[in-house]
């Protein structure tokens, strides 16, 4: 059994077959280092590296490309370590230059410890694979998000129909089946859901319940099928579960699609007068027949709202601090959610709740201003922001407050006019080669341009940090040591929308 906050790679991830598929590549497969189900598994990059242990860089699912310039003597331990750092495959490029033919170790090594090894040809540059795996990954993440758009209006639709419907719409989607458990019982249940659950789910059921935060388990059953046990949202941990069982992997897309279901059948399934009100105003908003304000006057009780965001302070939260249900008890919203990191994103009603508690508690917070319900998504710049001040001054920062406050004096499309404008240039590097420097300069100018301070928040070297900033001065043609152009681009980030403020 295996039991973590997020039993599945958030990020969009192409099956090793497409990648040796590519018939432009001309990629062999060196057949005794494959084992079964070896072609279907992740690949997430294509990374070059000529380290004798590039091990302790990797984060998993990689595809490492070398032409053996460094290979080390002990080819084994080179392998095992590719094996246990979760490398998906290795490919060795054959070059005059280094190596005119597969080496015998690193064969025998590969097939030992079931790591696929491909040979690329010398007419095709590791440049080419690179470029084919990030094409590869921008079509899938294509596809995923109209699979995840088309769940989301179908189970949008279904959760009229109460639980059941809503239930055998979620299997539907993630072809598998799917139970809703509540405290003692199978509340609904779709596509033949066995029961009574098997011994190693209700384990698994108990396990979550038992625990504290947002979490998520699996496990593998007999015959290979893989369950997903989900708490149901809003409601607390404890209460309702989602259970979801078949014999593929669940991958990033069938994870949004669950949380859609999760949090319909929470909306559905909750208990009280106000519950049809709030599951109605819900339905309608994803539906385009109802407002944003509608919905959070279900919720809230106001259509004025704030957007909370909270981030470990010193040693980080105690575990009381990382239960949904404690936090959405001291902010009073049930639109609570913890996410890895650990941090913590809200939306409130007009008033936050009480920060220094929550500091008290093992969380710095930051509330960014009130606005319209519709106005939540062009909030999430600022309150990012506002959370990197509150970090830098070990302090709560609640906007709106104080005699200098003057957001309300510049209209919003100007000032996201203001934003995209002053910040394009930052934005058009990172898209173009990952070089994050509008995160940087961020943090740099939240930390009153702290070389230190910013590398430690940002875990980088200094170096790095004042590699970044000179980037930025250049490509912004300013002069960061000006006071006033630090406020005028604090403002930018701070009045940026989302896709204006990340790459």
């Amino acid at each position: 059994m295996t039991q973590n906050a997020d039993p599945w790679s958030t990020e969009v991830n192409v099956p090793l077959r497409d990648v040796v598929g590519n018939r432009e590549l001309a990629l062999d497969v060196v057949p005794e280092t494959l084992r079964p189900g070896a072609l279907d598994a992740p690949v997430r990059w294509a990374h070059v590296s000529e380290l004798r242990d590039p091990a302790p860089y990797l984060i998993g699912e990689e595809l490492i490309l070398t032409a053996g310039v460094n290979l080390p003597e002990d080819v084994d331990r080179y392998v095992r370590g590719l094996r246990e750092a979760g490398v998906t495959a290795l490919g060795f490029g054959l070059t005059p230059t280094v190596s005119e033919t597969l080496p015998e170790p690193l064969r025998r090594a590969c097939a030992r410890h079931g790591l696929p090894l491909l040979v690329v040809p010398p007419r095709t540059p590791f440049l080419a694979i690179n470029r084919a795996v990030s094409v590869a990954l921008t079509e899938a993440g294509q596809r995923e998000q109209r699979r995840i758009t088309a769940a989301r209006e179908a189970l949008t639709r279904a959760a009229g129909g109460g639980l059941g419907e809503l239930t055998e719409a979620l299997a539907d989607r993630l072809r598998s089946w799917v139970a809703l458990v509540g405290a003692g019982d199978v509340l609904a249940s779709a596509h033949d859901a066995p029961t009574p659950l098997p011994p190693e789910v209700r384990e698994l059921v108990a396990t979550v319940r038992s625990g504290s935060g947002i979490r998520s388990a699996t496990t593998e059953l007999a015959g290979g099928e893989v369950v997903v046990v989900q708490p149901v949202y809003p409601q607390a941990t404890a209460s309702h579960l989602v259970v979801t069982g078949r014999t593929r992997r669940f991958d990033s897309a069938d994870r949004a699609i669950l949380a859609v279901g999760a949090a319909l059948l929470g909306l559905v399934g909750r208990a009280g007068s106000d519950a049809a009100e709030l599951g109605a105003a819900a339905t309608g908003l994803l539906l385009g027949q109802a407002s944003a304000e509608g919905v959070a006057r279900a919720v809230l009780g106001s259509g004025t709202c704030r957007l909370v965001a909270g981030a470990p302070y010193r040693r980080g939260p105690g575990e009381v601090a990382l239960r949904p249900d404690w936090l959405r008890a001291r902010l009073d919203t049930p639109l609570v959610e913890v996410r890895p990191g650990p941090r913590f994103v809200a939306i409130t009603g007009p008033s936050p709740g009480d920060l220094e508690d929550l500091r008290a508690h093992g969380w710095l917070a930051a509330a960014g201003s009130p606005v319209p319900a519709e106005r939540l998504a062009d909030a999430v710049a600022e309150v990012d922001l506002l959370l990197e001040r509150a970090v830098a001054l070990g302090r709560p920062v609640l906007a709106g407050r104080g005699p200098l406050d003057f957001d309300a004096l510049v209209a919003p499309g100007a000032s996201r006019e203001f934003a995209a404008r002053a910040l394009q240039p930052l934005l058009t590097l990172d898209r173009a080669g990952d070089r994050e420097l509008v995160p940087t300069l961020r943090t740099w100018l939240a930390h009153h341009g702290g070389w230190e301070a910013t590398a430690t928040a940002l875990g980088v070297h200094r170096n790095s940090v004042r590699h970044r900033i000179a980037q930025a001065e250049r490509a912004l043609d300013v002069d960061l040591a000006d006071p006033e152009t630090r406020m005028r681009l604090w403002f930018a980030l701070r009045w940026a929308t989302p896709d204006t403020h990340s790459p």
